[in-house]
């Protein structure tokens, strides 16, 4: 069997919802993230699972949990996982962002890979350490492996698995809350299999705006 890696957002937070940075900053998942977890851990819970890797974040722990209650199986939390670190911009909204920090906001839209946040990281070294723990999974498994992360930290890896331009992730990929997309390794190298499916969750969450 081929290695298949299954990327997971963690489920909703505050700040998903309001659309405020949020890297270091550690919220639990809302009551409706909470949903997003139970209903993916019901759906995936006879999946031949091998290993579950997981951010050491609160909402990622949250959102992994279910899952691993129903099998029985210990998640491995891996900080090269973490979702990028938005220094000086943590907690505040776009628009205080780019009041404040214009120059660097401007920077950071047009090439992120080499721009970081204001005491930030770039996608460049974001992907340097996530990519540590994609190559560790690739040296010890070779069937289903969870991965749960963030929005953006899961969207570099695809880029960078992919060989789309780390600079490009937000233009090019779209992630909603507690979305699930599927890399399967072969001969040809990661292929792409499932792009941010949401179809396992109460279609009330699915629906929530802002997610």
């Amino acid at each position: 069997m081929s290695l298949k890696l299954h990327f997971l957002r963690h489920g909703e937070t505050t700040y998903s919802q309001t659309g405020g940075y949020c890297g270091e900053i550690d919220p639990d998942l809302t009551a409706e993230g909470h949903l997003m977890a139970a209903d993916f851990g019901k759906a995936y819970q006879d999946v031949d699972w091998e290993a579950i890797y997981v951010s050491p974040m609160r909402r990622t722990i949250a959102t992994a949990k279910p899952l691993c209650d129903a099998i029985g199986m210990e998640m491995q939390l891996r900080d090269g996982l973490k979702e990028i670190r938005y220094g000086k911009w943590e907690g505040k909204t776009q628009q205080e962002v780019q009041s404040e920090f214009h120059d660097d906001y401007i920077n950071w839209l047009t090439e992120p890979a080499w721009n970081p946040p204001t005491g930030g990281e770039t996608s460049v070294q974001i992907a340097s350490r996530a990519s540590l723990v994609i190559a560790e999974i690739e040296a010890k498994h070779t069937g289903n492996v969870l991965v749960v992360s963030h929005k953006a930290t899961i969207r570099i890896l695809l880029c960078s698995l992919l060989g789309i331009d780390l600079g490009r992730y937000r233009d090019r990929i779209g992630l909603l809350a507690a979305s699930m997309s599927v890399v399967k390794f072969n001969i040809h190298g990661p292929m792409l299999e499932i792009l941010g499916d949401r179809s396992y969750m109460d279609k009330t969450l699915r629906d929530r705006p802002g997610t």
